[in-house]
């Protein structure tokens, strides 16, 4: 028979290390995903320097050594979590479960597979831990209204980029025409259409250039068309984060307390900021 007290300690042990690694309310746990957070940064710091060909070459040594340490780690606290979660698979699957398991693939990927390693920067993903480390939660939420306003005008967007790649196209096969035989660089229509985009954009690269009098019209043209484009897609996303917020507030207007009659809850509120009492 399997002895009740070892499930017990077994219990306990996960709950503790529940707390610890996934409550930052605690001083434990405050204190892991702070060192947490410092080991992520000096990890991207390394592949960052590492990076560099001269600072790589004098200490490849130390970094070998460093991001076998720092993997080390991470695997650890990526079984760890999957130890004291009560549904091991669902967090795997989750959005911080798949990018734990992103940050620390890349080094032993790099055993059978070369060049992988600086895909460790998928690591910078983990730094949005930092919200709940500092009670930044509230700009998650924030976030969340600017994805449903984007989601919300995506239609128009797509019509106003649909546009502008029609736009593209026409104007750089006219700078084709017009440039073709004057060894300017519009040596074919898509590479017409490449100037035609970066002209647009108001980018200016520079690396072609029209010479004739015409093309040079037309560019100039382009250049004043591309300020005015550019306020589109800023004005479609302003009425759509307008009409979302003035939902929002409509919606936190409507949820009144029945216990103490104070209404102006957040729209997702589930409790009176108030009296403590559940919202119908």
């Amino acid at each position: 028979m399997t002895n009740p007290t070892y499930h017990t300690t077994e219990r306990t042990f996960k709950a503790r290390i529940h707390r610890i690694i996934f409550e930052a309310d605690t001083p434990a746990g405050k204190l892991f995903d702070i060192v947490l957070l410092a080991l992520i940064v000096s990890s991207l710091v390394t592949v960052l320097l590492e990076s560099v060909q001269p600072i790589a070459i004098k200490y490849q040594r130390i970094f070998t050594i460093l991001e076998w340490t720092y993997t080390a780690l991470f695997t650890l606290e990526y079984l760890l979590r999957l130890y004291c979660v009560q549904k091991p698979a669902k967090y795997a699957k989750s959005f911080y479960g798949v990018i734990d398991l992103l940050s620390i693939l890349p080094t032993y990927l790099e055993l059978f597979l070369p060049n992988t390693h600086f895909l460790l920067v998928i690591r910078s993903f983990r730094l949005l831990r930092i919200f709940r480390v500092f009670k930044l939660i509230n700009f998650l939420h924030e976030s969340k209204h600017l994805l449903i306003a984007l989601w919300a005008g995506r239609r128009k967007i797509m019509v106003f980029l649909f546009f502008v790649l029609l736009l593209t196209i026409i104007l750089g096969s006219f700078m084709y025409v017009i440039e073709v035989n004057h060894n300017s660089g519009f040596s074919s229509i898509p590479q017409s259409i490449y100037w035609a985009i970066v002209t647009l954009t108001t980018v200016g690269y520079g690396d072609i250039a029209p010479v004739t009098p015409l093309g040079k019209t037309l560019a100039s043209f382009i250049m004043i068309l591309g300020y005015a484009i550019i306020a589109v897609p800023t004005g479609i996303f302003t009425v759509s984060f307008i009409d979302e917020t003035r939902n929002r507030r409509a919606a936190a207007a409507e949820k009144r307390c029945q216990n103490c009659n104070k209404q102006g809850h957040d729209s997702d509120a589930k409790y009176c900021d108030n009296c403590g009492q559940p919202l119908a």
